[in-house]
């Protein structure tokens, strides 16, 4: 009788061993890594691709946030509407790499070229196969998502200065449906999810601007020049971030600095006769799917150095010399601290 109890649970031991050692291989298995990159490429040219409209909730730590996007392709022409919801009404049309943004409390249109390709559903950069050198990619479970059968594709990250994610693709499609930003724990701390979508036959007008009549409107267009800021140097981005632009611009105080990852828009802008403008440098970082961009701006304003976080989002400010810079990356505070210290200025 012992003898027989001893031998069962050999046997259950080795089957659960075996199972648990079935499902890893399956995992890493090349054919599973080849599908997931499959989607992750499916994903990518969806967004770019396709017509759709929808409506989206956007979540960062406590905040939430409800737009509204459109997008066509009309010929060679990338066309996107955007509108924010909540809040004040900001309301932005993308043509291509240019963005007007309607501020109509201010009666004001902000013309500038866009600086990152992150906004949601679009919200892989690189090449999906570049991923997998610092992501271990697979798939997930299927579900629905916004009334669509989906399929999940998880990123796990291979060092600690990059999130995990999850990301929802429309089965049949490839657009991406829901994305998750996951912390070391595994734990949700951002996520943009589509609440109603509608793929294919967008009727042209509704990327029209909402606001027709402009006469009388104050245009301001965002002085940036791409230049090579060969005196700043990052000494210590995360592996596989590259530097993809430079750029320098003038900035009121009536212009959102830059649209984020899930086409947020400050809420900062003001009626102003003579607004107040200062240079401000930026130089951005991609690892294909999170970027970091660092500001560099003459320091003449009282600020306090410091770090903080918003969600998945990270910032650092910090007095160098003559100049404030500020950190700003959807990344983990570990990698955000590591670049903030490590950036270097040498003048000529």
């Amino acid at each position: 009788m012992r003898q027989t109890l001893v031998l069962f649970r050999f046997v259950v031991a080795f089957s659960v061993l075996f199972a648990l050692s079935a499902k890893a291989q399956n995992i890493e298995s090349p054919a599973d890594k080849r599908e997931a990159q499959s989607w992750l490429k499916k994903i990518q040219s969806a967004a770019q691709k396709l017509n759709y409209a929808g409506t989206f909730v956007y979540q960062q730590g406590t905040q939430i946030r409800t737009s509204r996007i459109t997008h066509l392709v009309d010929g060679k022409r990338e066309i996107e509407k955007l509108e924010i919801l909540d809040g004040k009404p900001r309301e932005y049309i993308r043509s291509n790499e240019e963005v007007v943004c309607y501020v109509p409390e201010a009666k004001t249109l902000l013309v500038e070229k866009r600086v990152t390709h992150d906004v949601f559903p679009a919200i892989l950069a690189a090449n999906p196969s570049d991923l997998t050198d610092f992501y271990n990619v697979r798939k997930g479970e299927a579900g629905r998502v916004a009334g669509h059968d989906s399929q999940a594709i998880v990123l796990e990250p291979k060092d600690n200065l990059r999130y995990g994610y999850q990301l929802w693709a429309e089965k049949t499609t490839g657009l991406l449906l829901r994305a998750q930003t996951l912390n070391e724990k595994s734990e949700v701390v951002e996520q943009i999810t589509f609440t109603q979508i509608a793929i294919g036959n967008i009727d042209k007008n509704r990327v029209k601007p909402t606001f027709q009549n402009t006469a009388g409107w104050r245009v301001e267009n965002a002085v940036m020049s791409q230049v090579s800021l060969s005196g700043w140097t990052v000494k210590s981005v995360p592996p596989g971030f590259k530097k993809i632009r430079e750029v320098k611009r003038l900035v009121s105080d009536t212009t959102p600095m830059n649209s984020s990852a899930s086409g947020n828009a400050q809420n900062n802008a003001h009626p102003a006769t003579q607004p107040h403008q200062r240079e401000v440098s930026q130089i951005v970082f991609s690892d294909g799917l999170a970027a970091i961009s660092v500001f560099i701006e003459p320091g003449t304003q009282s600020r306090t150095e410091g770090f903080m976080q918003q969600g998945a989002m990270n910032i650092a400010g910090k007095r160098q010399g003559d100049f404030w810079l500020t950190i700003v990356g959807e990344v983990p505070s570990t990698a955000i601290k590591q670049v903030a210290n490590s950036i270097e200025f040498k003048s000529r």
